[in-house]
C-alpha cells in the first residue's frame, strides 16, 4: 500500500488512522531519513488513542513508554544505539508484552536483535510531500494494512504530483488542510 501525504497535519492524520486500524500487539518498523517524519506519524497515532502530552523523539532515552487506556505503548527511536546489544541491556523483550504495541524508528540499527515487524512502513521525500509506503509481514500486519485501507484512503488534492504553492487546495482523508503549510515550507 502506498499513499502520499502532502503536510505535517496529514501526517499525523495518517498515524490516526493508523492507530484506528491497529487492535491488538503489533510491531511497527519505521523507516526514513532524518526529518521525513516519523515522530509526527507516531504522534498522531498516540494523540489518536488518547495521549494529550508531548510526543518526543526518543532519540537519546532509546524509548519512551506511554500507557493509553489501559494499552501499553512503546516508541523506540534506535538511532543512536551504538551497538545492537544495547537492546539486550535495555531489556527489549520486556517490551514485547501480549497486549503491547512497538513503534519502532530506524529498527535496522538494532539488527538482529530487533523484533520482527508486523507493519513495515517506509517513508520517503517526494517532491515537498512524503511518500508512505506500507508492508505486512504477519497476519497482524495485513490485518492492519486492511484496516487502513477500509478506511478509505483517499488523496483528493486537484492534480498529481502534488506541487508546492498548492496547499489551499489539499484534501486529505476527508479532512481539508486548507492553509496548511508544506513540509518544505515547515523547515
Amino acid at each position: 500500500m502506498a499513499q502520499l501525504i502532502p503536510t505535517a497535519a496529514a501526517m499525523e492524520e495518517f498515524g490516526a488512522q493508523l492507530a484506528q486500524a491497529c487492535d491488538s500487539r503489533t510491531i511497527f518498523h519505521l523507516y526514513g531519513d532524518l526529518g521525513v517524519g516519523k515522530t509526527t506519524l507516531v504522534r498522531g497515532f498516540l494523540r489518536a488513542l488518547g495521549h494529550k502530552g508531548i510526543v518526543k523523539s526518543p532519540t537519546y532515552t532509546l524509548v519512551e513508554p506511554y500507557q493509553i487506556n489501559g494499552q501499553m505503548i512503546y516508541h523506540f527511536d534506535y538511532y543512536r544505539l551504538g551497538d545492537p546489544e544495547e537492546l539486550e541491556y535495555l531489556g527489549i523483550r520486556d517490551y514485547l508484552e501480549e497486549n503491547s504495541i512497538c513503534l519502532i524508528e530506524w529498527p535496522e540499527k538494532g539488527e538482529p536483535l530487533t523484533p520482527a515487524a508486523d507493519v513495515q512502513i517506509n517513508i520517503t521525500h517526494h517532491a515537498s510531500a512524503r511518500l508512505i509506503e506500507m508492508q505486512g509481514y504477519s497476519a497482524i500486519g495485513q490485518a492492519t494494512i486492511k484496516g487502513v485501507q477500509d478506511l478509505s484512503w483517499t488523496f483528493c488534492s486537484a492534480k498529481l504530483p502534488y506541487r508546492v504553492g498548492q496547499p489551499q487546495g489539499i484534501a486529505f482523508l476527508g479532512k481539508s488542510f486548507r492553509g496548511a503549510k508544506t513540509f518544505a515550507e515547515e523547515t
